[in-house]
């Protein structure tokens, strides 16, 4: 029965995407803003995280934004299967959910910054779903790369879900693990929302609830930055600009 159910499952979306747009990255491919491989490994100053938001499209932009930023990429982790197309991931059979890999300079930017944006920018209590996107690929996830990072993203959790709590939310559904494999989404998703003739398309739906402060923290960014983002206007990701937010000291 699960059998016919996956075969089924999988026919529906063989006819929602082509076998086109199937094709991994496998050659040099540069961020569409700011230039950089994505495929880079990284320098002695730099750091890597994975964050799941809902659809990576709006998530992906919320990040290149910020200052420090070196590269962003969207893919797939979490979950079984070995190199997951878009298809495979839409089942909601191969366990994986949509991240977007953050790549940082250390002296620009901290991961208490980027925890910021990634509890404002979308509900966390939500479960398997974020807006009008339901399946367990939209969870929300951070799966960190070091202890360090693992240790700040649960401080981090802990002191919003007080937050929350305060103005009516429930618990926080986010899956917080380490060391998770992430698999390149296929060239056409990576910096989608600043491709000509993209969908402009963001199912987040961000609580308005501030994130304040967590043991540990270390925010490098300024106010000034912060008021590129307004959660109040409705997608506010997609109504900003492409370009990277300059910091001001």
């Amino acid at each position: 029965m699960i059998k016919k159910i996956s075969e089924y499952l999988s026919t529906i979306i063989d006819k929602l995407y082509s076998k086109n747009e199937s094709t991994k990255i496998n050659k040099k491919v540069l961020h569409t803003i700011l230039k950089n491989e994505l495929s880079s490994k990284l320098k002695d100053n730099e750091q890597e995280i994975l964050f799941g938001c809902g659809c990576f499209w709006g998530a992906e932009k919320g990040f290149w934004r910020l200052p420090g930023i070196i590269s962003t990429a969207v893919g797939y982790a979490g979950g079984e299967k070995e190199n997951p197309s878009y298809r495979d991931v839409c089942s909601g059979l191969t366990g994986h959910t949509e991240v977007v890999r953050v790549v940082w300079n250390n002296n620009e930017i901290d991961i208490s910054d980027l925890l910021k944006l990634f509890w404002e920018c979308h509900d966390p209590t939500q479960g398997n779903r974020q807006g009008n996107d339901s399946g367990s690929q939209y969870r929300s996830a951070i799966y960190a790369s070091n202890k360090n990072q693992l240790d700040k993203a649960i401080e981090s959790k802990n002191s919003y879900q007080n937050e929350l709590q305060k103005n009516g939310f429930g618990e926080i559904t986010t899956e917080i693990s380490i060391n998770k494999k992430f698999y390149f989404a296929e060239e056409y998703h990576q910096q989608y929302l600043a491709k000509p003739g993209s969908r402009p398309y963001c199912s987040a739906m961000p609580t308005k609830v501030e994130f304040k402060n967590f043991n540990g923290a270390n925010f490098k960014l300024n106010k000034t930055v912060w008021s590129y983002y307004d959660w109040d206007i409705n997608h506010c990701i997609l109504r900003g600009d492409n370009s990277p937010i300059k910091s001001i000291s």
